[in-house]
């Protein structure tokens, strides 16, 4: 008996959050090393069916940028970088496009939908959601590499409307008709905005934003917009988690209201971040409350 009332204990913990974020847009960008872990995909996707089911509305937009590698060097192609940018040529193009819409987004859909016809995925290229700007580099020309000029959003309110959970793969079609390979992260938060999300949660492979990624003890558990940036500013932001924490300052210019960071990797991240007391991760907000 007493087993049973702790679990209803933690589930009375959730009402709040439950009844605050109710019928609210919550964008969850998805990658890294969770993306490589059978148990911790499927894990994350019954996240995503819990929250959907208690009446949150989830979005998911995903990369694929190490699984886009890998399926390039067995075919003989070597990825290409430069400054953080793969080249994109014709070829490649198709192998992102293969990678990102036929393995990717199909795998994080059929996860999901174990549970019933729940998540429908869309490439932003052919659902006509994403529209592509080419990204210029001063001495190289990168292909099809695209940002964000414009997110139209029909096809995604409808399928929310529809009681589904829009999966989103990070592709934009050009003005001149060409599909370009976007960053997933931008291409989240430019989403995030358009839809007018209450938050947006980056999935990554840390626990969030330390004052010295060196030291593990160092996390900061939340922080202002102001202070964001200031450790930007002083570099102290490195690596790979410096785009994440750009885009969740361009989210939060536009009219998100939280910005999270958290370890994917962590069995049921996202339910204890929306749903506890002591969430997990970073969170970056304007102003905290005291």
């Amino acid at each position: 008996m007493q087993d049973a009332i702790e679990k209803a204990k933690i589930l009375m913990q959730a009402l709040p959050y439950i009844k605050e974020y109710r019928g609210r847009k919550v964008l969850i960008k998805f990658g890294g090393k969770a993306m490589h872990d059978e148990q911790i995909e499927q894990s994350i996707a019954n996240d995503l069916v819990m929250m959907r089911y208690v009446g949150i509305h989830p979005v998911v937009v995903h990369g694929g940028g190490p699984e886009i590698s890998q399926y390039m060097k067995e075919q003989g192609l070597e990825p290409k970088f430069i400054d953080g940018l793969r080249v994109t040529d014709e070829a490649t193009m198709k192998i992102v496009k293969k990678v990102l819409v036929g393995q990717i987004n199909k795998e994080i859909v059929e996860n999901m939908n174990k549970h019933g016809e729940l998540a429908v995925g869309i490439s932003g290229d052919d659902s006509g959601l994403i529209e592509a700007r080419k990204k210029e580099h001063v001495t190289t020309d990168l292909g099809y590499v695209g940002s964000v000029a414009e997110i139209k959003t029909a096809v995604v309110e409808e399928i929310i409307k529809s009681g589904r959970i829009p999966v989103i793969a990070s592709i934009g079609k050009g003005a001149d008709g060409h599909s370009y390979n976007i960053n997933a992260d931008s291409v989240a938060s430019a989403l995030a905005a358009a839809l007018k999300c209450e938050k947006i949660i980056y999935l990554t492979n840390v626990d969030g934003i330390y004052n010295d990624f060196d030291d593990e003890h160092s996390l900061i558990s939340a922080l202002t917009y102001q202070e964001c940036d200031d450790l930007v500013s002083q570099k102290a932001v490195k690596r790979g988690m410096l785009p994440k924490v750009l885009s969740c300052m361009r989210a939060l210019e536009k009219g998100v209201h939280r910005a999270h960071i958290l370890n994917g990797t962590v069995q049921h991240a996202l339910l204890l971040e929306v749903f506890t007391d002591e969430g997990i991760g970073t969170m970056i907000q304007h102003g905290l409350e005291k």
